[in-house]
C-alpha cells in the first residue's frame, strides 16, 4: 500500500503587535525587548513568528527582568492571542507587577575563614538597595568578573563550599536575609590528566598548567590553565573541556583536561604586483613561506614523527622567501624554543634575514641597490612579580646595511644617505603583560607592551668636533639612537558576542646626546595597509598601518621617515564563525593617528581621523586574511580641491599577518 500526504503550509503568520496590560512601572517597549524570540513585524533583526515553547520562555524572561528591579512577586497572569482583520497575530499579556522590595538586614552564619565585614565588601549589597535576585545569585556564585563569594572560597581550596540564602523576614517592602555558609575541608589536587593530544607531546601542555598534583584546589588556576592551553594555538577552544571528579572521603579532586587538536601550521603562497616607485621599477613579486608552530627539533631523526616535519614539542620554525628577480629578494628563517631547558618558561629565539632591493641596470648611472643583513638572538622569560602575566624579553640585533646610490634615508638636517656600509648594533628590552583569553578572537583581557631599543652611546666617548662634518658615512657608519614603543590594547565583551577593542600605539625615536643628529635609520612610516610597504619596501623603518590613508597622505613632509608617531583605535567586532578551522568576524572601526619629525613637535591630539568597516578570516594554514574600507576625514589637499567623497576612501587587503 502506498500512502501520499499532500501538505499545504499556507502563508507564514506573523505577529502584528504585542500589547501589555497592568504594567505601570515598566514601559511596553522595554518589555518587548526582553522577549528574545517573540517579536512583532516592526522589530529589526528579529523574525516575527509565534512558537509556543519560545513564547513561554519569553514570559519567564519578563518575570526575571521584574525580579532584577525589585518586583520579586511580578507575574504574567495570562495571555490572549487572536487574529486581526488581516489575519496577523495579536498578543496581549496581563502583568501583575506587585510591590517593589528592598534589602534590609544581611546576616552571615557559618563563616570561620573570612570575617563578616570582608564578606559584606565582596557581596556589595547595602541596606536599602533594590531587591535583585539575579544580582544576589551572581555575587554568591560564579560572577563573570570573579567578584563572588564562591570564587573566594574555591580559589582557596574549599571545593565543598556551599552558601544557602534564606529569607528570614519580610516586613512591608523590606527583606531580611540569612546567608548560611558550609565551608567544608580544603580539597587537594590528586591527579591531573590530559586527553586528546594526538600530536602534541604531553609535557608541552603540562608545563603550561597552573594545576599540579598536591596543590590546593583553585578555580582561578583552572581558568588560567585553560587560557594558557588556548593560547598555545594547537587545540580547538570550542572543544576543550575540564572535568573535576571529586573524592569526598579523601578530600581530593582530580582534574581532567580533554583536548582536540587543530591544524596550527601556516603556508604562505602568493603573487602580487608592486607599482613603480622611488625604490623599484615595479613588477610581479612571488612569495613562498611556511611556519611550523608545533615543531620538534629533537625528533628530526625520528621519521615517524614527520608530518610533514617533526611535530609535538611546541617549538616554532619558519622559513620564507620572496623574490622579484634581481630587483628584489628577501629570505628569512626563525627558530624559537619557548621552554629552554624544559623546566622554566624561558624562550630562546634565533633568527636571520637577508633583503636585497635594486633598480636600473648594473653599470648604469641610475642603478640603485640596498642590501640588509641581520641576525637576532632573543631571550624571554615569564615574571612572577607583579603577577605571572608579565613577560620580559631581550633581543640582540646585528644589522648591516649596504647602500649603492640608494634613496630614502634622510637625516633631520636634510642630508641624503646614499652610499656606504652602515652598522646597526642594538639591544631591545621589552616588558609586557598579556591577559588576553584567545589569540584569534579575544573577548576579554588586555595587552600592554613597553619596548626600548638602543645602540651603544658612541657619542658619550667622542668629542663634539667629531660630528662637525658632512660625511654621512662617518656620521652614521655606526648608527646611534634610543627608541621607545608603547602599545596597549583592551578587549571587552559589550553584549552577547559583540566585542569592543580599544588600542593605543606610540613610538619615539631619540638621541643619546645633542652631539648627534636624529638617526636616518629606525624611523616610523605611518599610513596605508601596513602590507605593501612592509613586504616590498623594507628600509629599516617601523611600518604602521592607518586605514583610510595612503602613506603619501601623512609621510610627504617626512621622506626619510618620522621620528614620532601615535595611533588610536576603537573597534567593534562581531563573530560570524568561531570555528578554529575558519574564524570569521566583521569589524566597524574608528581610527586616528599622525606622525611628526621630532619629539618636540609631538601633539597627541593632532590626529588624522578615519572610520570604516572590515572583515577578517583566520585560516590556520594561511593566517589572517581580510580587507578594510576606511574613509579618511582629514585630507587637506582633497578638501581644498573640492574632491568627490569617494576619493577620501581607501580599500586595504590583509594577507597572512596582522598589520602593526
Amino acid at each position: 500500500m502506498k500512502i501520499e500526504f499532500n501538505i499545504d503550509k499556507g502563508k507564514r503568520i506573523r505577529i502584528a503587535d504585542i500589547q501589555f496590560k497592568g504594567n505601570t512601572t515598566v514601559k511596553d517597549r522595554t518589555l518587548r525587548k526582553k522577549m528574545k524570540e517573540t517579536a512583532r513585524i516592526s522589530r529589526i533583526f528579529k523574525k516575527s513568528k509565534l512558537i509556543r515553547e519560545k513564547f513561554e520562555e519569553d514570559k519567564q524572561h519578563i518575570e526575571s527582568y521584574y525580579n532584577t528591579i525589585g518586583f520579586r512577586d511580578a507575574r504574567v497572569n495570562n495571555d490572549s492571542i487572536w487574529r486581526d482583520k488581516k489575519g496577523r497575530v495579536m498578543i496581549q499579556l496581563d502583568i501583575n507587577e506587585g510591590s517593589r522590595y528592598y534589602f534590609r538586614n544581611v546576616i552571615w552564619t557559618g563563616n570561620t575563614i573570612y570575617e563578616t565585614k570582608f564578606l559584606n565588601q565582596v557581596l556589595g549589597i547595602e541596606r536599602g538597595d533594590v531587591y535583585n535576585q539575579e544580582l544576589l545569585d551572581t555575587r554568591l556564585q560564579f560572577s563573570q568578573d570573579g567578584r563572588d563569594i564562591s570564587s573566594l572560597y574555591l580559589d582557596n581550596g574549599y571545593l565543598f563550599f556551599r552558601v544557602d540564602p534564606m529569607e528570614t523576614a519580610i516586613d512591608g517592602d523590606s527583606i531580611d536575609l540569612e546567608l548560611r555558609i558550609y565551608e567544608g575541608p580544603q580539597a587537594t589536587i590528586d591527579r591531573v590528566t590530559i586527553k586528546g593530544n594526538d600530536r602534541t607531546h604531553e609535557h608541552v601542555i603540562r608545563r603550561e598548567l597552573f594545576t599540579r598534583p598536591g596543590d590546593k584546589f583553585s578555580r582561578s588556576d583552572i581558568i588560567r590553565s585553560q587560557r594558557q592551553i588556548v593560547n598555545l594555538g594547537y587545540f580547538d577552544p570550542e572543544k576543550l573541556s575540564i572535568d573535576t571528579p571529586v573524592n569526598p572521603e579523601r578530600g581530593t579532586v582530580d582534574i581532567v583536561y580533554t583536548l582536540a587538536e587543530k591544524p596550527s601550521d601556516q603556508l604562505e603562497l602568493s603573487a602580487g604586483y608592486q607599482p613603480a616607485s622611488i625604490y623599484n621599477s615595479g613588477g610581479v613579486i612571488g612569495t613562498l613561506g611556511v611556519t611550523f608552530n608545533n615543531f620538534s627539533l629533537r625528533n628530526l631523526p625520528n621519521k615517524e614523527s614527520w608530518n610533514p616535519l617533526p611535530q609535538g614539542d611546541g617549538q616554532r620554525f619558519s622559513i620564507r622567501g620572496q623574490t622579484a628577480g634581481d630587483r628584489f629578494q628577501s629570505y628569512n628563517a626563525t627558530f624559537t624554543e619557548p621552554w629552554l631547558g624544559g623546566k622554566k618558561p624561558n624562550s630562546l629565539t634565533i633568527a636571520g634575514f637577508y633583503n636585497r632591493y635594486a633598480s636600473g641596470f648594473v653599470g648604469d648611472i641610475s642603478y640603485r641597490k640596498l642590501d640588509i643583513i641581520q641576525g637576532t638572538l632573543g631571550f624571554g622569560t615569564r615574571l612572577k612579580i607583579p603577577d605571572d602575566n608579565f613577560i620580559f624579553r631581550a633581543d640582540l640585533d646585528i644589522q648591516t646595511l649596504r647602500l649603492n646610490n640608494w634613496q630614502g634615508f634622510i637625516d633631520d638636517a636634510g642630508r641624503n644617505v646614499l652610499q656606504g656600509i652602515y652598522h646597526n648594533y642594538n639591544l631591545a628590552l621589552t616588558i609586557a603583560r598579556n591577559s588576553i583569553n584567545d589569540p584569534i578572537f579575544p573577548k576579554t583581557g588586555s595587552l600592554f607592551s613597553l619596548k626600548m631599543q638602543a645602540t651603544p652611546p658612541y657619542s658619550f666617548f667622542r668629542d663634539k668636533d667629531y660630528y662637525n662634518t658632512d660625511d654621512v658615512q662617518k656620521l652614521y657608519g655606526l648608527a646611534e639612537y634610543i627608541k621607545w614603543r608603547f602599545d596597549a590594547e583592551w578587549y571587552t565583551t559589550v553584549v552577547g558576542k559583540l566585542v569592543l577593542k580599544t588600542q593605543a600605539k606610540v613610538g619615539l625615536l631619540g638621541r643619546w646626546s645633542d652631539k648627534t643628529n636624529l638617526s636616518p635609520f629606525e624611523r616610523f612610516e605611518l599610513g596605508g595597509d601596513g602590507l605593501n610597504n612592509q613586504n616590498f619596501g623594507l628600509n629599516g623603518r617601523d611600518i604602521i598601518s592607518l586605514r583610510g590613508y595612503d602613506v603619501s597622505d601623512i609621510m610627504t613632509p617626512y621622506p626619510g621617515g618620522a621620528g614620532v608617531f601615535s595611533k588610536y583605535t576603537v573597534e567593534l567586532r562581531y563573530p560570524i564563525s568561531t570555528n578554529p578551522s575558519s574564524t570569521i568576524f566583521v569589524t566597524a572601526f574608528a581610527q586616528g593617528g599622525n606622525a611628526w619629525a621630532r619629539i618636540r613637535d609631538y601633539n597627541p591630539f593632532d590626529v588624522r581621523r578615519s572610520a570604516g568597516l572590515g572583515l577578517r578570516v583566520f585560516l590556520p594554514m594561511f593566517g589572517t586574511l581580510g580587507f578594510d574600507y576606511g574613509f579618511g576625514f582629514d585630507k587637506p589637499d582633497l578638501i581644498s580641491n573640492g574632491a568627490k567623497w569617494t576619493e577620501f576612501g581607501r580599500f586595504n587587503i590583509v594577507l597572512g599577518f596582522k598589520p602593526d
